[in-house]
């Protein structure tokens, strides 16, 4: 059966459209049905309107899905970058979130044009240079902040209660929001959230078919209805979404050009932690591809960027390659690009043809889809996972925690990498080799050999990736790394990842050399440090 499924590969473009419409239909459906409340939820926690998730939604399936690099993956917008939004709106407004919302579009703007930009100058490869436990960090901080945003919101708390605190004072003033809660609310956004962090246990595979998002809806909503929330409850307990084609106005201003640090710093997180999200989800969903096609990384990265550019015109939030959904529709059986089309397209119609329906959703049905996501961020299992690779990996994944937490995530993740430039300084990397590691390429009949010297860390492997991709497929490949003081856990797992992807498109990898270097842990790809010093 594999051998089949890799002889046959799904058409593309209109042919593909013919040849996979019910399956790539009925996929997009479903992830359509997970994509809708999770789409509000996520604007509203960025204290965007929630109607622009949706948009953000919409333009991601309709317009992005014509220029993606990826078959798989679904565009919209992410739980990874609501702390970005929301600092944005919250700095550029002090106070005025209409202010605000408009200020952090023009930031959006330029910030879409520079992932234009970097899938144009070829940096798809961008991912590759940050530290894998840096990243992991920093998504585990996300979602401790989200965690402690949405708690207040679950309780349906009046918002004062919360604003201006930052994640640590949220969390400490838990005790508060509990003594504050609305009973009526709560017990709508308790039970939904028992019923996100439950449905992945459940056995029946027809009945796990349906997104958890929408099980909580089918609750919330008639909960909502039989306790006559518009009535007895205040404005701040439902969502507010007004009519989609008011919206529809070019809402971004470029005024905060004028607080030139404040929007520098903004573009930079907009783009650089979108452009790394949406490149490991990419990474990601080529591992499940059952047809084992490759990406093309810079062709996605343009696509995003087209889509974040018009879509904060539009005034919605930045969208990325998501992985929940985007995992959801390859589980879902599609096959093409089209299902991530099907899955706007849904959305569109949902909106022009019911968004009363929408006015009626409990915030803490939201809340609660928010949580169970900051819940997976920052499960108890991502720090034991990062402790058995490593416990210089626990180090710097707790570090870019902390800096992200205190401070904010550009200065969490360039902790993290400066705490791991040290650590591979003092476990022997020499100097001249942290961005450039001395790689040979030798081809005798039929076999390319890959020598690697000095060490191979995450900082120079940009260098040995370009060389290995150099390689054209269906020869036999050997990677020595004899001459390595030094391979970080960042290599081995990329070094996986090209044996993966190379031997899949014909051919074969060994990765030899490392009998004289001792493992960091008992993790298979573990940093190894050489112990024969020269």
């Amino acid at each position: 059966m594999n051998a089949n499924i890799k002889k046959y590969i799904p058409a593309d473009g209109l042919a593909g459209l013919k040849e996979n419409f019910k399956t790539d239909a009925i996929s997009g459906f479903i992830v359509f049905l997970l994509a809708l409340p999770l789409s509000l939820g996520i604007a509203k926690a960025s204290d965007f309107p929630p109607i622009m998730g949706l948009i953000t939604a919409i333009i991601g399936g309709i317009v992005v899905s014509f220029f993606m690099g990826s078959r798989l993956t679904i565009k919209g917008p992410a739980a990874g970058l609501i702390v970005i939004v929301a600092g944005a709106v919250a700095e550029f407004g002090k106070g005025d979130n209409e202010i605000g919302w408009k200020l952090a579009l023009g930031a959006m703007v330029v910030a879409g044009i520079i992932q234009i930009l970097f899938g144009v100058l070829k940096l798809g490869k961008l991912a590759d240079f940050f530290p894998l436990s840096a990243i992991h960090g920093m998504l585990a901080a996300i979602g401790i902040i989200i965690i402690a945003k949405q708690i207040p919101v679950l309780l349906n708390d009046n918002p004062v209660l919360a604003k201006g605190k930052g994640p640590l004072e949220l969390l400490a003033n838990i005790p508060n929001f509990i003594a504050n809660l609305d009973p009526k609310a709560s017990i709508i956004g308790i039970v939904s959230l028992a019923i996100m962090l439950g449905w992945p246990y459940i056995k029946n595979k027809t009945i796990k078919m349906i997104p958890a998002p929408l099980v909580v809806l089918l609750f919330a909503i008639p909960c909502e209805l039989f306790m006559n929330f518009k009535e007895t409850e205040p404005a701040y307990a439902l969502v507010k979404i007004g009519n989609f084609i008011d919206n529809l106005n070019f809402n971004a201003s470029f005024d905060g050009f004028s607080q030139t640090g404040l929007f520098i710093k903004y573009v930079i997180m907009f783009a650089l932690v979108g452009t790394l999200e949406s490149l490991l989800t990419v990474k990601a969903i080529d591992l499940l591809d059952p047809f084992k096609r490759k990406s093309n990384m810079n062709k996605d990265l343009i696509a995003v960027g087209i889509g974040n550019t018009i879509a904060a015109f539009l005034g919605g939030l930045p969208m990325i390659s998501e992985v929940a959904r985007s995992s959801s529709n390859v589980n879902n059986g599609a096959k093409t690009r089209w299902a991530n089309f099907f899955h706007g397209f849904f959305i569109l119609i949902f909106v022009l043809l019911a968004t009363p329906i929408l006015e009626l959703i409990p915030n803490a049905a939201l809340a609660a889809m928010l949580i169970t996501v900051g819940i997976k961020l920052a499960h108890p299992k991502e720090f034991i996972h990062t402790f058995q690779i490593g416990k210089e990996q626990l180090a710097i994944f707790l570090v870019t925690i902390f800096f992200t937490l205190f401070e904010d995530l550009l200065i969490g993740i360039a902790a993290g990498m400066v705490l791991k430039i040290i650590i591979h300084l003092v476990n022997g990397t020499p100097i001249s080799s942290l961005f450039k590691a001395p790689t040979l390429v030798s081809f005798e009949g039929n076999k390319y050999l890959v020598e690697i010297s000095k060490a191979a860390v995450f900082t120079n492997y940009l260098g040995v990736k370009s060389k290995l991709e150099a390689i054209p497929y269906g020869f036999d490949v050997t990677i020595d790394l004899k001459k390595t003081k030094l391979v970080d856990h960042s290599v081995m797992e990329n070094l996986e990842h090209f044996k993966h992807d190379y031997e899949a498109n014909g051919g074969t990898v060994k990765i030899k050399g490392l009998e004289n270097h001792k493992s960091l842990s008992a993790h298979p790809l573990s940093s190894r440090k050489n112990l024969i010093t020269e």
